[in-house]
């Protein structure tokens, strides 16, 4: 029988960690929860095996880390406005979360991470792809490491899923809602200070930045797409294959992740819980303490 005592991590090559020992049917004790952050805090994105939760169970178990986001385009589920609908049906082409993204960074205090858990799973395919953002940019040369540190970037949801949508994107309108509303636009650091971690991260996405400040998007375009090619090297990803109960934990300051659209004419049905962060602060150059040292 799992407890909730002590649980065993075993790490995912590239990011992430697969998570054991816990039943989270149950409310975790102080010491499961604090490993539970601890891990999010070191790997970035954490998995669970076979946890049936209802509804109630999967807001418990996320509302130990913070105050539940609700959804402001996502389709709820009914009676429960705190869990979204991550949905495809067979007939649609275009799934939600298909590009390479963080969620909510076109928020002024992005949010801490989501809880996402599988309820209905097509026969193959619809796996989630995961990046870590630390390993990106620790891996970039120093010169480049000095140029980013002194950047901020915008980032936008109003061409993604907001009026300015493409149109060939309409047909996941069934799953959305209020996107008249999408217009929400945020300056954050290049590279931040993970305010947990106190880890340097990479935070530019594909999806939702639009280019750096002060520059113009045509600017920004060949230093975006290099990070934006450079952030998924295989060295720095993993590929997650889910099961019915399966969750996925991850923490939108320190990943990226991107939803595989690879099951045209099956449905997938995911219930996501996410969690409000915290302003992001910039990190600083550290070269010159380093060298001193």
């Amino acid at each position: 029988m799992m407890r909730n005592q002590i649980i065993e991590e075993k790490p995912v090559a590239g990011v992430g960690a697969e998570i054991f020992g816990l039943d989270l049917r149950e409310k975790l004790s102080e010491q499961a929860y604090l490993e539970v952050r601890q891990a999010l805090n070191t790997y970035g994105v954490i998995f669970f095996r076979d946890q049936n939760l209802t509804p109630e169970q999967h807001l418990g178990f996320a509302e130990r880390f913070g105050e539940i986001n609700v959804s402001k385009f996502l389709v709820q589920v009914p009676g429960h406005p705190g869990i979204a609908e991550v949905r495809k049906e067979p007939e649609q082409t275009h799934n939600v979360g298909g590009g390479w993204h963080t969620d909510h960074s076109y928020d002024q205090a992005p949010a801490l991470g989501s809880i996402l858990l599988a309820r209905q799973l097509p026969d193959r395919g619809g796996d989630t792809l995961f990046a870590n953002m630390s390993a990106a940019f620790e891996a970039l040369s120093d010169g480049l490491k000095r140029t980013l540190l002194g950047l901020k970037a915008v980032h936008s949801n109003a061409h993604v899923f907001g009026p300015k949508r493409p149109a060939s994107r309409n047909n996941i309108d069934a799953q959305m809602r209020n996107t008249e509303n999408a217009i929400q636009e945020a300056i954050h650091p290049v590279v931040i200070l993970h305010p947990e971690s106190g880890k340097r991260v990479l935070y530019v996405n594909q999806t939702y930045t639009v280019r750096f400040d002060g520059w113009t998007e045509q600017e920004s375009a060949p230093l975006l797409n290099f990070l934006f090619q450079h952030a998924i090297r295989p060295e720095f990803t993993c590929r997650f294959r889910w099961r019915e109960g399966s969750i996925a934990f991850w923490d939108n300051r320190a990943t990226w992740h991107l939803a595989v659209n690879d099951y045209h004419g099956e449905r997938r049905l995911m219930h996501r819980v996410t969690i409000e962060g915290v302003p992001l602060p910039a990190a600083r150059d550290s070269f010159s303490t380093s060298a001193e040292s």
